[in-house]
């Protein structure tokens, strides 16, 4: 049985050779790391104590360093099961939901043919890159200059140029025995019965190689450098070699620093790639002048369990953000997700990097939020929550959202997470408050809350227990614990003095505010590359990599909730009070909140008046825990307050 490459090859991108491998061995928790797809196993071909058997998951291999056993996923079936290699490529197509091919003799024509196209995309390649170093590549080697891609980037990325003329590369291939159908079939012409004579599709731009996971040259992306032409950006047609849908720009190169790191970084253009590059940050790639698709974020989680989309900060930028969002959530799995990096509004990878130099660049990537923060902000900024009904549309939106997720166990997870994010979120306008709160959360129309502590945010069919569980379906008081990650960050922005005094409880403080967990870590890594932080710097740090608004946001609060020793102007010795007092209670708060957890599954998996009660006590010492700071004598005297205690 003959089988087209291409076959095989949609097969190994399909199916990981760890899930076939895995049903014949156990993986060492210790060696191996799953998110990096790379596993390690005593070897299932000879005996052995220690684990020597290594599986990699992105190249689709798997090699001992004892016998020396190697293959790929085929191979292994072979060899370990006794399976013929038809036997094992019908397994695994069926296994990947493919239909087996049947190979006509014209199918081997085409896939002898589809093998010889890889050739003449070489020579095009060739010829594009020599044309750019040509006299009549002077004009974008000039470009190519103004956006600072040397002449090593050049090489290493193979840049090339199309001449302005419509035959340069069809006599050019003709010459070397190329036909002009083969240049149609590779899309490097446009031919037809009504075009008399073939002419180059690519004139007169900048050409950018685009190649396969093996670092074969598939198909071309052209600059144009005339302002006047229809499209800036063109790329090659779809061809027996290149399926855009399927293709990520520069995966070839960034297979093996995103395997070293256990990351991948997904960016929106050819040259948004490169300047990640040449940040330092080597594990880029991009889709194709299209939205991502779903072949392409297999092929991410391929990579990495958890890749880091990069936007545009701009209206167009975010709407992408939204539709890889859309199409995320039906694919979630357990352990894989997306992280989303937006940069400053109005600039690409390769404005900041020209604006403020690499560490900015790679500061936007390290601050990228997880999945559930930018549904969360999302549902939140689509949605005006001033009265009952429109907040009632704000659950009915994010229900349908969590709705979109396939996977059981994920769905019940994320409902799980942004229940408790609704309940936090109305409990805080229906509280005590007062009226400026009730604005924050609602918009600025105020209106008084529907919502009722019990209610449940989603509708579910009440069990016959449903008395009891009404009883129980009290909220977590979350929104202490959450005040008091916003005290404890911004108390150490305004006194960087105490950040490497307080550094091991502020690290290893559990939070629950992604956005404040993101600036904690800023300034974390801030104090490491400074033994005195200073303020002002502090500030502007946290202003230039996008926290400008969240400051804003939590000096207004304190503000406004008399939160006084938080301030710069508060007497460091005040600020150290306070921040030692706020640490200690909140790491009470999250003591209790497991507890309740803990408590309320119990109650979940058994709903009787004695777990009931037991719920209820828990409940009762958080409730009467939250708010409470200590009272601490003299406490204000340093800053010129006359006052005894924390208010």
């Amino acid at each position: 049985m003959q089988v087209p490459p291409s076959f095989l090859e949609d097969i190994r991108n399909r199916v990981s050779i760890s899930s076939v491998v895995g049903r014949k061995v156990t993986w060492d928790r210790k060696k191996s790391n799953p998110g990096k797809g790379d596993f390690w196993a005593c070897c299932p071909f000879h005996g052995e104590k220690s684990p020597s058997f290594h599986v990699d998951d992105r190249k689709g291999f798997y090699h001992c360093f004892g016998c020396k056993a190697s293959g790929d996923v085929f191979r292994f079936l072979v060899e370990k099961e006794g399976l013929s290699f038809p036997e094992a490529v019908e397994r695994l197509a069926q296994e990947a939901g493919l239909p087996m091919p049947v190979m006509s003799v014209a199918d081997q024509q085409r896939e002898e043919q589809r093998a010889s196209l890889y050739d003449v995309m070489e020579m095009a390649a060739k010829f594009f890159e020599a044309e750019l170093h040509a006299a009549r590549g002077s004009r974008a080697r000039g470009y190519l200059a103004d956006r600072q891609l040397s002449p090593a980037i050049q090489k290493e990325f193979r840049l090339g140029y199309a001449p302005d003329d419509r035959s340069a590369l069809r006599t050019h291939l003709a010459d070397k025995g190329v036909s002009v159908g083969q240049m149609a079939e590779a899309g490097l012409v446009i031919a037809g019965d009504d075009i008399p004579v073939a002419y180059d599709r690519f004139r007169d731009r900048v050409i950018f190689p685009i190649r396969d996971p093996r670092g074969r040259v598939i198909a071309f992306g052209g600059r144009a450098m005339a302002k006047d032409v229809p499209a800036k950006y063109l790329n090659s047609p779809e061809t027996p070699l290149f399926h855009k849908g399927q293709v990520l720009y520069n995966l070839d190169k960034a297979r093996r620093p995103a395997h070293d790191k256990g990351q991948i970084i997904a960016v929106e253009g050819y040259v948004d790639v490169i300047a990640m590059h040449r940040a330092g940050l080597p594990h880029a790639v991009a889709p194709l002048g299209t939205a991502l698709t779903e072949d392409q974020l297999r092929i991410l989680w391929k990579q990495a369990a958890e890749p880091i989309l990069c936007f545009d900060g701009d209206a167009a930028g975010i709407k992408a953000a939204y539709r890889a969002l859309d199409l995320a959530l039906p694919m979630l799995e357990p352990g894989h997700s997306l992280r989303f990096a937006l940069l400053p509004e109005g600039q690409d990878p390769d404005d900041l990097l020209k604006a403020q130099g690499s560490e900015a660049l790679r500061e936007v990537v390290e601050g990228a939020q997880p999945l559930t923060e930018m549904l969360w902000q999302r549902a939140l900024a689509q949605n005006d929550r001033s009265t009952p009904e429109r907040r009632a549309q704000f659950e009915k939106d994010l229900q349908r959202f969590l709705n979109a997720i396939s996977d059981g166990v994920v769905k019940k997870h994320y409902l799980a997470e942004f229940s408790g994010r609704v309940r936090g979120l109305f409990q805080t306008i229906s509280g005590n408050r007062g009226s400026n709160f009730r604005r924050q959360a609602y918009g600025n129309t105020g209106g008084n809350s529907s919502f009722k502590p019990n209610q449940r945010p989603w509708n579910v069919q009440q069990p016959p227990t449903a008395g009891l569980r009404r009883l129980a379906a009290q909220p977590s008081l979350q929104s202490g614990a959450e005040r008091r990650e916003r005290m404890i960050v911004l108390t150490l922005i305004n006194h960087p003095g105490l950040v490497h005094e307080f550094l091991d409880a502020f690290a290893s403080l559990e939070m629950a505010v992604p956005e404040l967990d993101s600036l904690r870590t800023q300034i974390i890594d801030r104090a490491a590359l400074e033994s005195g932080l200073d303020g002002t710097d502090l500030k502007d740090h946290l202003i230039k990599v996008g926290f400008g608004p969240l400051l804003d946001r939590l000096e207004a609060q304190a503000k406004r909730l008399n939160e006084w020793f938080l301030g710069s102007g508060a007497a460091q010795d005040d600020a150290r009070t306070g921040l030692r007092q706020m640490i200690a209670l909140h790491r009470k708060t999250i003591t209790l909140e497991r507890e309740l957890r803990a408590a309320e599954a119990a109650f979940a998996d058994d709903p009787t008046e004695e777990k009931l009660n037991a719920l209820k006590a828990v409940r009762e010492q958080l409730s009467s825990h939250a708010g409470s700071e200590a009272q601490i004598e003299g406490f204000g005297a340093a800053s010129g307050r006359q006052i005894d205690a924390m208010s």
